[in-house]
């Protein structure tokens, strides 16, 4: 959980003051075009990188245990951060981008592996996979906030004059804290403990399995370009056209984090079962779409942040639901199949990222983005129709793990 939370807390900082920090380095030939452009593009090598790199590091914790990938990711992350908070190159930048995303890749689906590797029950599988996105959202939740509040702090405290848009401090300060993650995870996370506690699949599950995770993550890819989009459209849209502050930036992107952080709260307590998630998939495609739709028309802070509360609720809740279910046919390739849905979730956002920068300023149909993003979930609420039954037809995972283990004996 502290793994996750050191690289969603490193991906928060950097979002919302990227706008500021691009303005900078390109300088008085820069504008507003561009900014967008190298935004979209910037957060967009982000999660190629990750999309590239994840099923590698999930494939890998799989076949030579999860600690030594999760320092790999850990310690290469921490010197990425490093790096950044002294670069002031437009080049260096896009680098960098690309190399955080590459260690990051190998921490998020590995820590889910392993938690669905251990897991003795589906509500356990559920609860645990559920505080590992909950502490990503955190991260995310803390990120943007603490990136302009200990900046302030630091520059008035000691007297320090920063340009606008810089990250040195903040980012500094993550890397510390992933060389520290780091050194706990080499002492407490097992190597190869508990893989062969994971059941195998069987043919019927199998054959199931090759339907079903598919489409899993086909919508996996939907929701998180829609994220993408979204994330970048609503700094641009805060800076360029409402005009809001950075703290006021920030501030909308808490409360998207803080929205996704109690919707999955609320779906994956123990007051809810496992298996009953799968009826929320198709209600809360709709409503991203819906959400995705109305941003370009939300004229004032106030709206936005309606706006936000709706897209975040949808958004959050679809996320770990897809990971559950993705988890829970993947028998012993938690790893592999895991870092596929991170693939195919970096694909996704990098796709909406660019998109969210590139389509921005296009005057031939006004958020252009926001509606096509808007259309391709939509898409996704017909695709979803059919899974409630799917999911549980003829599955072995409606019974608890512990049984279906007796009975391979």
């Amino acid at each position: 959980m502290l793994s996750v939370f050191t690289v969603s807390i490193g991906f928060g900082i950097v979002l919302p003051l990227l706008p500021y920090l691009i303005e900078r380095l390109l300088g008085v030939g820069g504008d507003a075009a561009q900014v967008s452009r190298h935004t979209g593009l910037l957060t967009a090598v982000y999660t190629l990188s990750l999309f590239l790199f994840a099923p590698l590091w999930g494939r890998l914790s799989d076949q030579r245990g999860p600690r030594g990938v999760l320092l790999i990711g850990l310690l290469g992350f921490g010197v990425t951060m490093l790096v950044f908070s002294f670069v002031e190159s437009l080049v260096a930048v896009y680098a960098e981008r690309f190399l955080s995303g590459m260690f990051a890749a190998a921490v998020t689906p590995v820590a889910a592996a392993v938690i669905g590797s251990v897991a003795t029950t589906e509500q356990g599988r559920a609860r645990r996979l559920a505080l590992v996105s909950v502490t990503g959202i955190s991260g995310f939740l803390l990120g943007p906030m603490l990136s302009v509040f200990v900046t302030r702090f630091a520059a008035a405290t000691f007297n320090l004059s920063l340009p606008s848009g810089s990250v040195a401090i903040p980012l500094s300060a993550t890397a510390l804290l992933a060389f520290l993650v780091a050194s706990a995870v080499a002492f407490s996370v097992p190597n190869d403990e508990g893989h062969s506690r994971s059941p195998k699949t069987t043919k019927a599950s199998g054959d199931q399995k090759a339907w079903l995770v598919p489409k899993l993550l086909i919508l996996t890819f939907i929701v998180s370009v829609g994220v993408g989009v979204f994330e970048v459209g609503l700094a641009l849209r805060g800076k360029q056209e409402l005009g809001l502050s950075p703290y006021q930036i920030a501030l909308m992107f808490t409360e998207c984090s803080l929205v996704m952080f109690v919707m999955q709260a609320i779906a994956f307590s123990p007051w809810f079962k496992p298996d009953t998630t799968r009826w929320l998939i198709a209600p809360a495609l709709s409503v991203l779409a819906a959400g995705l739709f109305l941003v370009p028309w939300a004229s004032d802070f106030k709206l936005m942040l309606v706006v936000i509360g709706a897209v975040a609720a949808s958004a959050g809740i679809l996320s770990p639901i897809l990971t559950y279910w993705i988890s829970a046919k993947a028998g012993s390739e938690q790893g592999w199949e895991l870092g596929k849905q991170t693939a195919a979730s970096s694909l996704g956002t990098t796709l909406g990222s660019a998109a969210g920068g590139i389509l921005y300023s296009t005057v031939f149909l006004p958020g252009a983005s926001f509606v096509l993003s808007a259309s391709l979930a939509m898409l996704g609420f017909l695709l979803s129709l059919g899974l409630p039954r799917l999911l549980m037809s003829s599955s072995p995972f409606s019974r608890p793990i512990s049984v279906r283990l007796s009975t391979k004996k």
